[in-house]
């Protein structure tokens, strides 16, 4: 990896070594800037160039991949460019980048909330859309089987009907069959008189065309009162359920959107706030460490101190050049870290505002849409209604045109004088009734088996939908449980990795220190609201043998900073940080004595790819001779 121009460094080559690389060596070597670099070109935005450069740059090469990322200073801002290994380092910053600033390795310290730190990956807002339009998609599935179970139920009942309608026609055939028999021999006796009976024949067939449309007029003129009765009913219903759901104004969603921008608007100078306060953090903590050499030359060739005097109890400071006691300056350091905290917490309370806001504006459209939808079909029942009882007046006019014809045809036919004419027209009256019956009942009979053979495609289908049904219950089970899990599984892991690093780091009548995972009622705004806590324990023995429960407050420094590590490694694992980068960085474990250093990076590398420890030489010589150390830079 080579690096150029970032914090104290002004250009180096280092070779990494899988597994643990010991970065040993005295302040002001270059160590912490080194990790800098790596967290530089993995896509983190927490990294200081050279004071002197105006631009910097770092190259990665990681089998036949590389990668590189380019800073340059504009304008008093520093801006990124280039191919970074990730295109989202939240996870690796907040779990993996362990520096003494690292936001989960001191919040043990600061006293935050380890569950909401924990969470912050977790897209919940993109969840809930999730769950919510799956419900949707089940909704849509438990309709359409429910629809099917109740056509399946009329299927016996159509399936009778079916066999009944076919005796009914073959029934009909025969006694048409046997009338038009009866028909022909009556036509035999009447040849003598057959001009006359063309022309009855003739008044016949236009009586019976006549005869069948009136049928068909009175068969629409029913089906269309059917389907007025139907509209009515689904028109009253439309009215009771829009009656019923009450208005969302417009005037109330825009309220809220506008609300909406303005916490976006408050979140975004928070998070400058925060960026502008992490980085005079994070530039101080480099000129205590002694990691900023350009600054310290800078400050020799002008007030001619000396480094050792720059680091010494008392410090030159590098704003005003007065003596300053060191203390001083770390209690300012600390008091700006608080102010980091305070903002990180306001920013998470307008995030759960935003939420809660969100949820309200969606819930308000999703009311305004379905009034406009109930409206909408509301319109289009009523204007069906109106065409169709208008239809209804059309066809009564034409049942009275028909039913008129019909009168007339039939008089004029009865005027015969002929009474073979009149036991003909008998005949034919008796045979058009039939074959219109017969008509009647082809069709009726299509009618059922075409619903029948929809009955029982849609039977074919039910099966499909139950296993999609069935796919979409468990994928809610695991969207509504994820949180749960994930929050269950850092209490696990942390519990298990603090378990086993404090029986190997032996501290003196500290028994354990575990998470618990509570609920709590709490204030948000006007609102309560049940929210999910990390609960730290504390459990000393006394000499004699008994056990107590202490408080975080009481944890030595070393204590502290051994619990923010596992902390840290307890969301490394159960985001599977180790999938997205190789490296993890530990710095600043200075707290920590040299044994127990050695035994927590044993721990730690079984984990990533490359685990890189930046530690003072007297701490670096109790570690295993096997790791690979780096004593240049």
């Amino acid at each position: 990896m080579s690096v150029r121009n970032i914090g104290g460094i002004d250009e180096t080559t280092v070779d990494l070594h899988p597994r643990v690389n010991v970065l040993a060596g005295r302040n002001a070597t270059n160590r912490t800037s080194f990790l800098q670099a790596i967290m530089a070109v993995t896509g983190s935005q927490d990294v200081s160039m050279k004071g002197d450069a105006e631009q910097a740059e770092v190259t990665l090469t990681i089998g036949d991949s590389t990668y590189r990322r380019r800073l340059a200073r504009r304008n008093e801002t520093v801006t990124f460019d280039g191919e970074p290994y990730l295109d989202d380092p939240e996870l690796a910053d907040l779990f993996a980048f362990l520096l003494e600033s690292n936001e989960a390795r001191r919040a043990v310290t600061t006293g935050q909330n380890l569950r909401d730190l924990i969470m912050r990956p977790v897209d919940l807002e993109e969840i809930r859309s999730e769950i919510s339009r799956l419900e949707s998609e089940k909704d849509e599935i438990d309709e359409e089987i429910e629809a099917i179970e109740q056509r399946k139920q009329s299927l016996p009942e159509l399936e009778s009907e079916r066999e009944q309608l076919r005796a009914e026609i073959e029934a009909t055939r025969t006694a048409l069959a046997d009338k038009e028999a009866e028909i022909d021999a009556a036509d035999a006796d009447v040849q003598a008189q057959r001009q006359e009976q063309q022309q009855l024949e003739a008044k016949l067939d236009e009586l019976r065309q006549t005869r069948a449309d009136l049928e068909d007029v009175r068969y629409d003129l029913e089906t269309e009162r059917e389907s007025i009765e139907t509209l009515k009913q689904d028109r009253e219903t439309l009215r009771t359920e829009l009656d019923a759901l009450p208005e969302a104004p417009k005037e109330d969603i825009e309220r809220l959107e506008s609300e909406i921008d303005r916490l976006r608007e408050r979140r975004r100078r928070l998070d400058s706030e925060i960026n502008s306060l992490q980085s005079t953090v994070r530039f101080n903590e480099e000129m205590l460490e002694g990691e900023r050499t350009d600054v310290y030359e800078a400050m020799t060739d002008d007030s001619g101190h000396t480094t050792d005097e720059l680091l010494g109890d008392d410090v030159v400071c590098w704003t005003c050049g007065s003596d300053v006691p060191r203390e001083q300056i770390e209690g300012t350091l600390d008091d700006l870290r608080d102010l980091r905290q305070a903002k990180l917490d306001a920013k998470q309370e307008i995030s759960d505002e935003l939420d809660d806001l969100k949820a309200d504006r969606d819930a308000l459209e999703e009311q305004r849409a379905r009034r406009e939808e109930y409206q909408q079909r509301l319109t289009e029942t009523e204007d069906e209604l109106a065409q169709r009882e208008e239809r209804v007046e059309q066809l009564k006019d034409r049942r009275s045109e028909l039913e008129s014809a019909v009168k007339a045809l039939e008089n004029e036919v009865e005027s015969s004088d002929s009474d073979q004419f009149g036991d003909v027209l008998e005949l034919h009256q008796e045979a058009n009734e039939l074959e219109y019956k017969l008509g009647r009942l082809e069709t009726d009979l299509e009618d059922v088996e075409s619903e029948i053979d929809t009955i029982e495609s849609r039977l074919d289908e039910q099966s499909q939908l139950e296993e999609e049904r069935d796919r979409i219950s468990e994928e809610l089970t695991d969207l509504r449980t994820r949180v749960e899990t994930i929050e269950e599984e850092a209490i696990e892991a942390f519990n298990s990795h603090m378990g086993a690093i404090l029986d190997t780091l032996d501290y003196d009548n500290l028994e354990r220190i575990w998470l618990e995972r509570v609920q709590r009622e709490v204030r948000e705004g006007r609102r309560k609201a049940i929210k999910t806590f990390f609960e730290l324990h504390v459990v000393r023995s006394t000499s004699s043998g008994v056990t107590y429960e202490d408080t975080v407050d009481h944890l030595s420094e070393s204590e502290r900073e051994v619990t923010g590590l596992v902390f840290a490694l307890a969301g490394y694992l159960v985001h599977d940080v180790y999938e997205e980068v190789p490296f993890m960085l530990l710095d600043s474990l200075e707290a920590i004595d040299s044994e127990r250093i050695a035994d927590l990076v044993d721990h730690f590398s079984d984990f990533p790819d490359y685990l890189l420890v930046a530690l003072l030489p007297e701490d670096a010589q109790a570690l295993d001779d096997k790791y690979a150390r780096i004593t240049s830079i």
